[in-house]
């Protein structure tokens, strides 16, 4: 009797060997690290702009940019003075608002070493007016008023040039102001105001120069709406910018590269009808 219990407990000590070998592979895979199988998190990108068209403009290639796992958060600004500045101090990674010569300009006034990462689209600057509905209306003595930032001011007055309206010094450049004015048959009185406030203050003179970013929110269409109207072929491209040494960020390369499709080209034609060009 005892050599029987002695056997039924060594054949049931055995069976519960190999009940947990057996288990033990088991318990290993499931303990694996299933990395392989995971999707790796999102890249994160904040970029600074101005609501129309760039805001608009990122938010068409916000889902295009989550197929590449990369996740864009957009910080709308009203000014053009902030979104350099936040992306100085690294509250942003890029900004999308503005044009080389400008952004040149804001380097040299901040000692910053912003830079370009790649162009977009051009905004034709244009000459509106809510009583001339053509430049030979224009009175004597008639107040023009420009955007008061320099890169902007020198371009309004560069348009008002190649329309005959006034003449600037050796032919004009970049950085002419009004004091390079060397004629001006009409006596045309030339205002400075920030950029924003343009469209405010239309009806309070006769006529004023507004970036297309202020333009379209004011109901203005500068292929409709605009006395004079820039050319196509306008070097104020504007430009997706960067802080110097990042430029080669893939996940900042890949906004560019998304931003200069064919389907955002598609997107500009459809949606602004002339009023933005794209530039590439």
């Amino acid at each position: 009797m005892k050599k029987i219990l002695a056997l039924i407990l060594a054949i049931s000590i055995t069976v519960i060997g190999l009940a947990a070998c057996s288990a033990q592979p088991a318990e290993q895979t499931a303990g694996e690290a299933p990395a392989a199988s995971e999707t790796p998190s999102a890249t994160v990108i904040k970029v600074g702009a101005t609501p129309i068209p760039h805001a608009e403009l990122l938010n068409f290639v916000k889902p295009i940019l989550e197929k590449e796992n990369i996740k864009l958060e957009i910080v709308e600004f009203q000014d053009y003075v902030q979104p350099n500045t936040a992306l100085a101090d690294k509250e942003l990674d890029a900004n999308f608002f503005q044009h080389q010569p400008y952004l040149d300009s804001f380097n040299k006034e901040n000692n910053q070493n912003l830079i370009s990462a790649g162009a977009v689209h051009v905004e034709p600057l244009g000459l509106y007016s809510k009583t001339v509905k053509n430049l030979s209306e224009l009175k004597d003595g008639a107040i023009i008023a420009i955007p008061n930032d320099p890169s902007n001011a020198s371009r309004a007055l560069l348009l008002l040039q190649s329309n005959g309206l006034l003449k600037l010094k050796d032919g004009g450049s970049i950085t002419s102001t009004e004091k390079d004015i060397v004629e001006n048959p009409k006596n045309l009185k030339i205002e400075l105001a920030e950029a924003a406030q343009l469209p405010r203050i239309l009806e309070d003179v006769d006529a004023a120069v507004i970036n297309t970013n202020y333009a379209l929110p004011a109901n203005l269409n500068p292929s409709k709406d605009a006395l004079i109207i820039e050319g196509k072929d306008s070097p104020y491209a504007n430009i997706i910018v960067v802080r110097s040494g990042d430029e080669a960020r893939p996940e900042l390369k890949k906004l560019v590269e998304v931003l200069n499709s064919a389907e955002v080209k598609q997107f500009i034609e459809d949606k602004y009808q002339g009023a933005i060009v794209p530039a590439f």
